[in-house]
């Protein structure tokens, strides 16, 4: 199982090129989807990524912020960043309108093993926001869903109001996607899972755990008793990755903000096979 780091432009990767707001798209309280385009053409077409990278969006006189790119790998016309009011930059970025410009740099980091997916099982576990980076690879499998085995979400948010892309579930399911999805805290209305995503993974039935994938992301709480979990059906810790969170201010490892134990997240990560971080993962407030 392997990742790849690719970054747009080796040779400057400080430029940020000019991106221009083309939708919006409130999805839960408090997090919204910014479908991106580049303004130059010829920038435009040079534009790629894979499903778990990252790029740098710059607000003038405001900062940066590293956000996922939550859309499809196979289109590069429309660049989506699914983001969470949390800090300076998110807070300036949610009082933007469309048609408005920002800069870009990336992307950035290390992908998600879509790649090492055929002839297996594919099981996605997510928490919360963890659904936006995951995204890009439920488009990329659903894509090529003959490629792979059997195919499942198992999705953890706090609340009903809080599901991440409710409105794409049906389509997915239809595609072939089975989504499993349980809150902290049920309402009125709800009828499905409540508790935490471990319970869904418990419940699962794994008929061939030794040739099945497993991409999580979300809380590291919540990814640590996953892995625990999934380790204890039998799915070998190679052929489990998480991605991983901190925060990035220079996207190229020099400023060293987003250092975990001998690793740097913005050029090592944010996607690891388990085994390689599963010993810094073990260290409390690392």
């Amino acid at each position: 199982m392997s990742t790849v780091s690719v970054a747009c432009d080796p040779q400057n990767p400080w430029l940020a090129r000019r991106a221009r707001i083309q939708r919006i798209t409130s999805e839960t309280p408090g997090v919204a989807t910014y479908d991106l385009v580049l303004d130059v053409p010829p920038q435009a077409g040079s534009f790629s990524f894979r499903p778990g990278q990252f790029n740098m969006l710059y607000l003038p006189g405001v900062g940066e912020v590293a956000i996922s790119i939550s859309g499809s790998a196979a289109n590069h016309a429309v660049i989506p960043h699914t983001i969470r009011q949390a800090g300076n930059v998110t807070r300036a970025l949610a009082e933007l309108s469309p048609g408005a410009t920002l800069g870009l740099r990336g992307p950035f980091g290390t992908s998600w093993p879509v790649e090492d997916c055929a002839g297996r099982d594919v099981l996605l576990i997510a928490g919360g926001i963890g659904l936006a980076p995951l995204r890009p690879v439920i488009y990329d499998l659903l894509d090529r869903r003959d490629e792979v085995g059997e195919l499942t979400l198992l999705y953890g948010t706090r609340s009903p109001d809080s599901l991440l892309y409710a409105r794409e579930y049906d389509d997915w399911k239809a595609r072939g996607l089975d989504i499993r999805v349980t809150v902290d805290r049920s309402d009125g209305h709800w009828k499905g899972n409540v508790g935490v995503v471990t319970v869904l993974l418990d419940r699962l039935p794994l008929p061939r755990p030794d040739q099945t994938v497993v991409m999580t992301c979300g809380p590291e709480v919540m990814m640590w008793y996953a892995i625990q979990s999934a380790l204890q059906h039998g799915i070998p810790a190679a052929s489990m990755s998480v991605s991983l969170e901190r925060h990035m201010n220079c996207a190229i490892g020099l400023c060293g903000h987003c250092q975990l134990g001998p690793e740097f997240l913005c050029k090592d990560g944010p996607v690891f096979r388990y085994d390689r971080v599963a010993p810094i993962l073990k260290v409390d407030d690392l």
